[in-house]
């Protein structure tokens, strides 16, 4: 008979570090239920920040946190026996204390607790741009030329930003186009932080984003509301059906833009013309502005915009023009 040896002693438990990370684009204290749970059965809940935004909330929870930013080497000997420490990180991040974790495990001298990483919020979509508003307020304050503009003086900024970002859409460049939009949100978030500062009529950029998505709920029925859609023509109709609601116009000529490219606005005038049915002949007179003109209500009529048709056989001729001078892209 063979003997049986004995079973050999279990290693004692390690424990577990558990680094609770929180998004300060979430409001403290909406934190996940696996991080409630984790916090309320830690045996320990430390973090070196004493003003850190959640802590009053986890206090409130009956949660006692200490302030203390321990070495790797100390954190480990606290998780001894099996105890679970929970660090809520700073918004800085813990990257000394990660480091030193990770050094130690390295070593292979001491038996290491178990680690995890707990994101106990999240950002919501459209979470960055508190960060851009944050920054945008900060620069307006402290930045020496971005605190004296004005509307008047950043307006030609917004049209050089839109025609960048009709070139790198036309391009087909996606890295550029992720720019261009940040440019031309730049320019929005901007003139907003001005407009706080206006003694009588201030508004902010709150009022900004509540205002169009009044107009987007009002202007969409067939999404928010009762009524049905089914093609885009249908979405088209609603739309200008609102829309004159709203705006009351006694012609269709208001609301266009009369500072637009000429192209652009002789198709707008055209497209308005058509959607109301109206009959208007076009006018009989000689030189090349109406001759322009012709051809852009032929292009609206057509579904084509003249605009870009005339870019891109302006990039057509321009690489006729490098060619011929022998330059190479």
């Amino acid at each position: 008979m063979n003997a049986i040896s004995p079973a050999a002693p279990s290693a004692a438990p390690t424990g577990r570090i558990v680094l609770l990370t929180t998004s300060h684009r979430v409001a403290p204290g909406l934190l996940s239920w696996p991080a409630w749970q984790t916090l309320h059965a830690a045996d320990k809940v430390l973090c070196a920040d004493g003003a850190h935004p959640q802590l009053p909330y986890l206090r409130e929870a009956g949660i006692p946190v200490e302030e203390e930013s321990p070495a790797a080497e100390d954190l480990v000997g606290v998780c001894a026996g099996g105890r679970t420490v929970v660090v809520v990180a700073t918004g800085e991040g813990e990257s000394a204390l990660t480091d030193g974790l990770a050094r130690l495990a390295g070593s292979g001298r001491v038996p290491m607790p178990e680690l995890e990483l707990l994101p106990a919020s999240y950002d919501l979509p459209g979470a960055r741009l508190l960060d851009l508003v944050q920054v945008m307020d900060r620069i307006r304050a402290e930045c020496p030329w971005s605190s004296r503009q004005t509307h008047k003086g950043l307006a030609k900024y917004g049209i050089e930003e839109a025609y960048e970002l009709v070139e790198a859409i036309e391009e087909g460049d996606r890295d550029e186009l992720r720019e261009e939009l940040g440019d031309v949100l730049l320019q929005v978030v901007f003139h907003a932080r001005i407009a706080e500062e206006h003694p009588e009529e201030p508004f902010s950029v709150d009022d900004v984003a509540g205002g169009i998505v009044a107009k987007l709920v009002h202007r969409h029925p067939h999404v928010f509301g009762d009524e049905t859609a089914t093609t885009p023509e249908e979405v088209k109709e609603h739309w200008l059906r609102t829309k004159a609601v709203e705006k009351r116009r006694t012609s269709v000529t208001e609301g266009v833009p009369l500072g637009q490219p000429g192209l652009a606005l002789a198709a707008k005038l055209a497209s308005r013309v058509r959607t109301a049915g109206l009959d208007v002949p076009l006018p009989r007179a000689e030189g090349i502005g109406y001759e322009l003109l012709a051809l852009a209500v032929r292009a609206e009529a057509e579904g084509a915009d003249p605009e870009a048709a005339l870019r891109a056989a302006a990039r057509t001729y321009r690489d006729a023009i490098r060619a011929a001078e022998g330059v190479g892209e």
